[in-house]
């Protein structure tokens, strides 16, 4: 496939006007399926979270989940929408290789929850209103692995295997309206508004929220609209396409950048734009396409007949109304001005995904500071470098019972890194680890002594300058007893000893 032509990204804004829209799609962590008394976990071996329903076998009936209502109401809720007096489930008519039945249950016509928005916050603190159209309640499809081939994609593959394990799988895709205004931060707003959701359904512990995993997925929709001049009216929308199921925040804006320098490109060109769903491509940073997107008629919805309409009571608004939690912008000012970090400190934090990690160690019992230092220090770099998450490396309880460790001096922070290092191993507890590997600090300071007379004996000419009052000489000596107890030493303690112990040779 031919590399696609791309504009500088400052020429197609100024050409061309960004209208974006959103659709999240957020699995929901019930223990049971939407329809279903099937168990909903992640990980399982393959085809085995199945039900007579899962597998749309003839003569089986969908019920309702009711913990899948009350969690797509409090999202409903946290988004600023209106709850539905009364909502209906749909047929929505697809070819669905992954769903036995071969239609999706979804909500069409008559959502849970309808007309909301959310605030969002960009990094300099900017707020942008993002308008919701709706959160509609559905089933999650199963999972095709394509084998054979070189792209993990259907063509050239050889066959096709399918799990159905995710079919059924309670969903709530929220649907903004159209958004106008983002200009040249339309990639910014893209992966902030993702990170605002992800937050919001984290505080509300109705999902996983692990992108990497499809709890969290994302389609992008980008289109483009020519300059007109002051005055005249604003040009006729531009065709839009949907970058599907985009698995990262940091994918979510380079996406809408993508899409932003390639449609420029093609109109600019005099080309045309298609109306398509399109792939993202992690390793290329691109977008390929995928099939002509669809409209509303072309899916045949229909009333599903098996089951009742939604229609929640008062009583339980009102009790889900008053659980909801703190609103994701007014939590971020909030622990900021709490922890007392700079702006660019909780830059780091925010956009490192770390807020709910260093405030649950700072429930623990660590400070603000040290937190902070260990997530987005020790903690990124090794989940950087192993390809995983951070949050899953270790948990916030385990980093302050580090943290305590070496505020007590039994680790320091070369001990401690390792420490973490066990534990994200798999070698047990802190102290667990601290036990098996010997690596708590030696406090002896009969054995720290030992180490610097001989460190001093070796070494006349540091002694002598030490005696002279030049007593940067003594980091040679400090290094030497370092080294000698395998950084198992307080660095300060022995700096302290190394320079009782040159007077006293002197003396």
């Amino acid at each position: 496939m031919a590399k696609a032509k791309l504009m500088d990204y400052d020429k197609a804004i100024e050409l061309f006007e960004p209208v974006l829209g959103f659709e999240v799609h957020v699995e929901l962590n019930t223990k049971t399926k939407m329809f279903s008394s099937a168990p909903n976990n992640f990980g399982a071996e393959p085809n085995t979270n199945l039900s007579p329903v899962c597998l749309g076998l003839p003569g089986s009936l969908p019920v309702v989940n009711e913990q899948a209502i009350r969690h797509s109401i409090s999202l409903g809720l946290a988004l600023g929408c209106q709850i539905a007096e009364s909502s209906r489930f749909a047929r929505k008519n697809y070819f669905y290789p992954d769903l036995g039945k071969n239609y999706q249950i979804s909500q069409y016509d008559e959502p849970i929850a309808f007309d909301g928005s959310v605030e969002v916050e960009l990094t300099d603190g900017a707020r942008v209103t993002v308008p919701i159209e709706r959160a509609h309640m559905e089933e999650d499809a199963g999972k095709l692995t394509h084998v054979g081939g070189s792209t993990g994609r259907i063509q050239g593959a050889e066959y096709s295997l399918v799990d159905y394990n995710r079919a059924g799988v309670p969903l709530v895709e929220i649907v903004t309206k159209i958004i106008y205004g983002a200009e040249h931060r339309a990639p910014e707003l893209a992966k902030a508004y993702v990170q605002t959701i992800r937050d919001i359904v984290l505080a509300l512990g109705i999902s996983d929220a692990k992108m990497e995993r499809g709890n969290l997925r994302c389609d992008a929709n980008v289109s483009l609209r020519p300059r007109t001049a002051d005055g005249e009216p604003p040009a006729p929308l531009g065709t839009r396409t949907e970058t599907k199921n985009v698995n990262s925040m940091r994918s979510v804006e380079r996406a809408v950048r993508y899409e932003i320098q390639r449609q420029a490109a093609i109109l600019a060109d005099g080309g045309s734009i298609t109306q398509e769903t399109r792939h993202w491509h992690e390793d290329t940073g691109t977008t390929s396409p995928g099939r002509p997107k669809s409209d509303a008629d072309d899916y045949r919805y229909f009333p599903e007949p098996d089951l009742l309409p939604v229609v929640p009571s008062a009583e339980l608004i009102a009790e889900l109304r008053a659980a909801l939690p703190e609103a994701p912008a007014d939590r971020r000012r909030r622990l900021k001005t709490d922890w007392g970090f700079t702006d660019l400190e909780f830059q780091d934090v925010a956009n490192g995904g770390l807020l709910a990690e260093i405030e649950a160690t700072v429930a623990a019992g660590a400070t603000p500071a040290a937190a902070r230092k260990w997530w987005t220090g020790e903690l990124t770099r090794i989940a950087n470098a192993e390809g995983r998450e951070v949050a899953d490396l270790v948990s916030p309880a385990d980093v302050a019972a580090v943290q305590k460790l070496v505020e007590d001096g039994t680790l320091n922070d070369k001990l401690a890194r390792q420490v973490l290092g066990g534990v994200i191993a798999g070698e047990g507890t802190p102290q667990q680890v601290i036990d098996a590997r010997g690596l708590a600090v030696v406090s002896d300071d009969g054995a720290l002594i030992a180490a610097i007379d001989e460190a001093l004996a070796s070494q006349p000419d540091v002694l002598a300058k030490i005696r002279d009052g030049k007593v940067q000489a003594a980091g040679a000596v400090i290094g030497a007893v370092m080294k000698a107890m395998r950084g198992q030493a307080d660095a300060a303690r022995v700096r302290e000893l190394v320079l009782e112990r040159a007077s006293a040779h002197g003396a």
